[in-house]
């Protein structure tokens, strides 16, 4: 399997290997890179090469325990990752706290920069009600209380829909999961900063999206995304789908990707129309200038 080193941390990603433009995957809370298995097949069908990246505290991904890491240290992830491919730029993809990375990477390497993919996510902090409610759940979560009634209450809200047979390759995940791994990733998600006065420093074609019952990546939070964004156009919505669109609704997030690696490489014969679905790069750390805002 596939990793790179990145500061402290062993990454573990995954390539389609496909000669065409490269699409990052980076995945939210609690899942892994194999959140965008669905899209892989029609990716590579129209030529683009999905590159997705377990994040640290998830799937194979591995870090120091008790190594306190922030959303500009994955962005860095992503580059190592990039750079270990030979890729110069790509158009980066980032659902829930995938996005976040996706943000503060368009900041600090706007150069390796094709496009941005924003599913399910937003540019802003915790309200003092999610941190609250996250820091029970997560003090449950890393306890010792029976896991299945919090998956139960986790998933719908995660993955979406009410369909128990979308949640369930996820559900047994995180019964036999160790629970406690992800007390490093919950810190990051709490501790992140607003980057929405940021925005506009970000010019690269973007998509931002949203399932239309997502609970946590709300409309409100889409739509000051998308505004904040100069290469944004508005916000689309997948009818049906929650905050894990992107597991639930392929056939419906696969053409709009397509879509923008086309508008990304401004050439839409470097894309061949889907049939299954509707130099190198510099080594670039993330400034310090950048973590300070």
């Amino acid at each position: 399997m596939p990793y790179v080193h990145s500061g402290s941390a062993t990454v573990h990603f995954r390539t389609s290997e496909v000669s065409g433009p490269t699409l990052v995957g980076a995945h939210g809370f609690f899942l892994d890179g194999s959140a965008f298995e669905p899209l892989r097949k029609p990716l590579a069908a129209a030529g683009i090469n999905l590159v997705t990246i377990d994040a640290r505290g998830h799937g194979r991904t591995r870090t120091p325990d008790g190594e306190i890491f922030s959303y500009w240290d994955l962005a860095a992830d992503i580059l190592a990752v990039l750079d270990e491919l030979d890729i110069d730029g790509a158009v980066i993809g980032g659902m829930g706290q995938g996005g976040f990375s996706a943000l503060r990477l368009a900041l600090a390497a706007p150069h390796r920069i094709r496009g941005l993919a924003l599913m399910d996510t937003e540019a802003g902090e915790c309200t003092p009600a999610e941190l609250a409610w996250y820091r029970v759940f997560f003090e449950r979560w890393c306890g010792s209380e029976p896991l299945a009634p919090l998956i139960a209450e986790l998933a719908p809200q995660l993955i979406g829909g009410q369909d128990p047979r979308a949640w369930r390759e996820w559900t047994v995940r995180w019964s036999e999961s160790d629970r406690t791994i992800v007390g490093a990733a919950a810190r990051c998600l709490m501790d992140r900063r607003s980057l929405l006065h940021r925005l506009p420093e970000i010019t690269a074609p973007a998509l931002v999206l949203r399932g239309s019952h997502d609970g946590v990546s709300t409309a409100q939070k889409s739509e000051a995304l998308a505004a904040g964004l100069p290469g944004a156009d508005g916000v689309v919505t997948i009818p049906g789908a929650g905050h894990g669109a992107v597991w639930t609704h392929p056939e419906s997030i696969a053409p709009l990707l397509i879509q923008l690696v086309r508008r990304a490489e401004g050439d839409i014969d470097s894309v061949r129309t889907p049939r299954t679905a509707p130099g190198r790069g510099a080594r670039v750390a993330v400034p310090p200038a950048a973590i300070a805002m």
